[in-house]
């Protein structure tokens, strides 16, 4: 007559009938006020209703005991009943559902009612996990229900090795839960939980991967190579991996088909290329690690550079190579196959460490590393001269003696003006330009004797004018 919603009413007359132990009658009074969600994968426990008949009914089972009330039972009994409990989880979880009249009664509301992360919820809450598993599969669930319904609650709890057995049981190939694995590494990855994505990866087999995540347990947060001399271990793992998927990728070969959908994909030259990678940063962490220990690291830069990063991060490790050891030449051969193995811009990578050098006024190691890059075999004509100009360009101090040593070592005699330019000693740039082919000559000197006027620097353009 009020028009007012009966639903409440049926609701509590269920509720009434539920605890009068009526369960038919309950039935019969929800169906009237309950009903399905819209859509089964939403993530959430269904309504609130339904989760208040759950509450009851669950929390009217008298809950299973597993021993004989009894405090005084030996260790002994009570370790063989924990052995039997978990090897019998399976059964019991079985039993207890189809024996126990109010869990059937749960099953059945859920079943009409609820959403079906209630439903893997519920199986979880009552160490039914493999009927969980089966309820997702069965129903296509998507990802998140799998990940908020079973997955967090497994290690949460510690039973990520009991859910990874089960998932193996159900599908010994592990194809039906792929989507449901890569969305659980996804996860693991936002939350940067990456010691359970790593053990989640060599579960699923997933070599490369995993062989990534041990890249990243090697290269993060380390301040120094000291400090990642102490973790050249996750190298050797890295290797294991990718040496165990190319075992996998030419054993697949020979088949047909292969079938690791979901795994990371790689090609046998790839995976070449990166385990020679991780063989090189084994040299230059070993290398590194010794100069730091020795005492001869100057270098600090944040971050830490490993081969692992990108090209500027590649050069930056040749650079720190070459200007740690005890000399330029000690690390000039690692610093060589970094920059051959990756194809880096040498000259770039020579002139920063002149640049260096420069600023650490050691104009000696200059002359070497000049010496070192022309043996060794693929510099171009100019590379010397070129490292030479570039430290000139940003450095104007250098000491004279030093300065005429560096430009004396240059092959162009183009070069060495070009450099006596640069440090306004012109009348050292007049001396070679007339040692020129006559034309040539005249063309130099005729800008030598322009800059000097411009200088005014009036001895060497009275020189320049009288040759001319």
């Amino acid at each position: 007559k009020s028009g007012l919603d009966p639903g409440g009413a049926w609701h509590a007359w269920g509720m009434a009938c539920l605890k009068a132990g009526n369960l038919s009658s309950a039935r019969e009074k929800f169906n009237r006020c309950l009903k399905p969600p819209m859509d089964l994968n939403q993530l959430n426990q269904g309504s609130r209703l339904v989760q208040d008949v759950i509450q009851y009914l669950e929390s009217t089972v008298k809950p299973i005991l597993i021993a004989d009330d009894d405090y005084f039972a030996t260790l002994k009994e009570l370790e063989t009943t924990l052995r039997t409990r978990s090897l019998s989880l399976e059964m019991m979880c079985e039993g207890k559902i189809q024996q126990n009249s109010y869990y059937q009664e749960c099953l059945f509301y859920l079943h009409s009612y609820g959403t079906n992360l209630a439903i893997i919820s519920f199986y979880m809450r009552h160490d039914c996990m493999r009927e969980a598993l089966l309820h997702l599969l069965n129903k296509e669930s998507p990802s998140e229900v799998f990940i908020e319904g079973i997955f967090v609650p497994s290690y949460e709890s510690g039973k990520l090795h009991m859910l990874e057995n089960l998932l193996e049981t159900i599908d010994p190939g592990l194809e039906s839960w792929g989507v449901y694995l890569i969305a659980a590494c996804k996860y693991l990855q936002r939350k940067n939980y990456y010691h359970i994505l790593y053990e989640l990866q060599q579960f699923m087999k997933d070599h490369v991967r995993a062989a990534m995540t041990c890249i990243r347990f090697f290269t993060h947060g380390a301040k120094s190579y000291t400090e990642l001399g102490g973790k050249q271990t996750w190298l050797l793992k890295i290797k294991d991996h990718l040496k165990v998927y190319l075992q996998e990728v030419s054993r697949s070969s020979g088949r047909k088909k292969m079938t690791f959908t979901f795994r990371k994909k790689m090609s046998a030259t790839d995976v070449s290329r990166h385990i020679n990678t991780v063989d090189l940063q084994m040299e230059v962490t070993k290398f590194l690690h010794r100069c730091e220990g020795s005492g001869t690291s100057q270098m600090t830069g944040s971050p830490l550079p490993t081969l692992f990063g990108n090209n500027n991060m590649k050069m930056d490790v040749a650079c720190k190579v070459m200007l740690e050891g005890k000399n330029i030449e000690e690390g000039f051969g690692i610093a060589f196959r970094v920059l051959q193995d990756f194809q880096l811009e040498a000259t770039e990578v020579y002139s920063k460490v002149a640049k260096q050098l420069v600023k650490q006024q050691k104009y000696s190691e200059i002359r070497q590393l000049l010496k070192c890059v022309n043996e060794s075999g693929v510099a171009a004509k100019n590379d010397g001269d070129n490292i030479i100009l570039n430290c000139l360009n940003e450095f104007k101090n250098i000491p004279a003696e030093d300065l005429d040593n560096l430009i004396q070592d240059m092959d162009s005699d183009e070069n060495k003006i070009q450099a006596y330019v640069m440090c306004n000693k012109l009348r050292s740039a007049y001396l070679v330009s007339v040692r020129q082919e006559k034309t040539r000559a005249v063309q130099l000197v005729q800008h030598v004797r322009q800059l000097a006027e411009n200088s005014g620097d009036d001895v060497v353009k009275a020189i320049c004018a009288q040759w001319l």
